[in-house]
């Protein structure tokens, strides 16, 4: 038999494409699993909800197609070898992933697999097209765009497998304990259905009005690997009247998401001062001792009482609807680095709160905090030259007084532990 570790969704998805093609060629069974890890950082109910409602949806479609799916609730690195083992599978595929921790269980799997059994990881394709951590979108865009139409294929439908297994999958979700203060989000329907939803309604508004400011809010769909990037790219350029707006959206979605790929698989500092370029490292320790006029702890912050009633809304959104807006977001992150007593401090608060509220991830606070893609500018007090952002910037960017009569009522964080 032959395993595939790692799908969250069962369409475009080209390790398990590669898969059933190595499983085909052999006349093998092809089996897939799933490790739910019960704690993974300060993820809470909220994600673990939405990834496993993604996860029952993919269960149900790897049934349909005769594949059978696992689902366990243990740490990779410590629950796959044995499985392997028990099952006699011949061979195992699986997904990258650039974070830290995902590394790891990669390779302790690879330490404690049996020689015999090839294990193979297939690349983002743009991830591996560097080879080197980029400075920021400018210096990857080019390598990309010479790529982007090779990699912007038609994607094979996973047909059913004509191979059983003899065996009953295995599902152990028993032990799984998480937090749950922080719940689930209407707004965002878990599973690549609910995803493949969102996308139309994106196209559909914009369809209808190319001019309008309409958000896509497919990034929890993506991060969680429901929803392929490159399913969205190909959708979205089917629209032959929004030419414009669709290679601004190409530019977002690819060119400026790519360098948080590369930027966290080849920085292991991904998420602490360490990381920063040498310039924001200096510059944030020079003014580190800088007078604040507003001095905010972990829990005040947390609960949102603070004396800027924008920023306090801001994090009201990410309870209700799981996302912020981009340029809140920044200006979020860029406060608490204002409000706290040092730069260590800011950043990880502001990644402990991303990770406990937020569906997708939090390369952003790095950009924020540290610089991280961005250059210096104009020397200031506590930012030095991080750049800087204030409500009067946000006021002649948007209306301010709409967002916080919208969401200043919106329970906070603590309002769900009482």
């Amino acid at each position: 038999m032959l395993l595939y570790i790692g799908v969250v969704c069962a369409k475009d998805n080209w390790a398990l494409i590669y898969a059933r093609q190595l499983a085909l060629a052999e006349n093998l069974p092809l089996q897939v699993c799933f490790c739910l890890v019960p704690q993974y950082l300060e993820a809470t109910y909220r994600q673990n909800n939405f990834m496993l409602k993604g996860l029952q949806e993919a269960a149900k479609e790897c049934k349909s197609l005769d594949i059978q799916f696992h689902l366990l609730s243990e740490e990779p690195g410590q629950t796959l070898p044995s499985f392997v083992k028990n099952w006699k599978f011949g061979a195992v595929v699986t997904d990258f992933n650039p974070l830290r921790i995902p590394l790891q269980w990669i390779e302790t799997i690879k330490k404690h697999l049996s020689s015999d059994v090839p294990f193979i990881q297939f690349l983002h394709a743009m991830c591996s097209s560097s080879g080197k951590l980029e400075y920021g979108a400018r210096t990857i865009r080019g390598k990309i765009t010479k790529l982007l139409a090779e990699f912007l294929t038609e994607i094979p439908l996973v047909d059913t497998h004509p191979h059983s297994a003899s065996r009953a999958a295995k599902e152990v979700l028993s032990s799984l304990e998480v937090e749950r203060s922080v719940g689930e989000v209407d707004l965002a329907q878990p599973g690549s259905c609910g995803g493949m939803a969102m996308l139309e309604s994106f196209i559909y508004h914009h369809r209808n009005n190319p001019n309008c400011d309409v958000l896509s809010h497919l990034s929890p769909w993506i991060h969680a690997g429901q929803l392929s990037a490159q399913r969205v790219v190909k959708q979205v350029k089917r629209e032959k009247n929004a030419r414009e707006s669709v290679a601004s959206f190409t530019e977002e979605l690819v060119v400026r998401r790519e360098p948080a790929d590369n930027f966290c698989f080849y920085n292991h500092n991904y998420d602490n001062i360490s990381g920063a370029y040498d310039w924001a490292k200096k510059t944030l320790q020079d003014h580190a001792k800088d007078c604040r006029q507003y001095l905010y702890t972990k829990e005040q912050l947390e609960n949102t009482k603070t004396h800027d009633q924008l920023w306090n809304a801001a994090p009201h959104q990410l309870v209700l609807e799981g996302k912020m807006h981009g340029f809140l977001c920044m200006y979020w992150a860029k406060k608490i680095l204002e409000w706290t007593a040092s730069p260590e401090e800011a950043l990880s608060i502001a990644v402990y709160l991303n990770d406990r509220l937020s569906l997708d991830g939090y390369v952003g606070c790095m950009w924020s905090i540290c610089g991280i893609h961005d250059q210096g500018w104009a020397e200031r007090p506590i930012f030095g030259k991080i750049r800087f952002m204030n409500y009067a910037g946000c006021k002649r960017k948007f209306d301010v007084a709409q967002f916080e009569r919208k969401y200043a009522a919106v329970k906070g964080p603590e309002d769900d532990l009482k």
